[in-house]
């Protein structure tokens, strides 16, 4: 079975994904959601897909800047909708600007959505998937596991012969701490 360590270096796309983001720990609320909603767009689509539409993502939602997102009206569905720039899926557009909103709230609670990620670290995988249904929508094991992998909280984003791996333990990872 490939590994995406063996797949994405030299690659347009998933090269700098792979050497400079996935895995990596990330701080900022913003960079977060981002995450969040690529993955919840991946679901039944090619990362590669997600990847080549991540621009017109960033254009698309105002760099994912979350209180804007939170205040979407109609015809920012409708603009979304579309928007042939991203992945037209009513569910999806529907989740992501209710999951704008999950993090505001998050926020008031907790300060940012990463100390609501670190208060609930460590859980096992299964406990996270339980937690991010109850919190969010269009979330499933799928999606929980990558955006936790991608952001440092769960381990199995690189191989430990990657050199990548090395720089994520420099980094000091959320899952290094368990």
């Amino acid at each position: 079975m490939s590994h995406y360590c063996d797949l994405a270096p030299g690659h347009p796309f998933h090269g700098p994904y792979h050497d400079t983001e996935y895995g990596f720990p990330v701080d900022d609320d913003r960079a977060l959601f981002e995450r969040l909603v690529l993955e919840i767009n991946q679901a039944g689509l090619s990362w590669l897909t997600v990847l080549k539409k991540r621009a017109a993502f960033r254009l698309a939602f105002e760099d994912f800047h979350i209180d804007r997102i939170a205040n979407y009206a109609e015809e920012d569905r409708q603009r979304l909708l579309s928007d042939a720039g991203i992945i037209r899926n009513r569910l999806k557009v529907d989740a992501v600007i209710h999951n704008a909103g999950v993090v505001q709230s998050l926020r008031s609670e907790h300060g940012s959505f990463k100390a609501w990620l670190d208060h609930h670290h460590p859980l096992p995988h299964a406990d996270w998937v339980k937690l991010f249904r109850k919190t969010f929508r269009f979330t499933g094991p799928e999606i929980v596991g990558e955006f936790l992998m991608s952001t440092g909280y769960l381990n199995g984003a690189h191989r430990d012969d990657c050199p990548v791996q090395a720089r994520i333990l420099t980094a000091g990872p959320a899952w290094q701490s368990t």
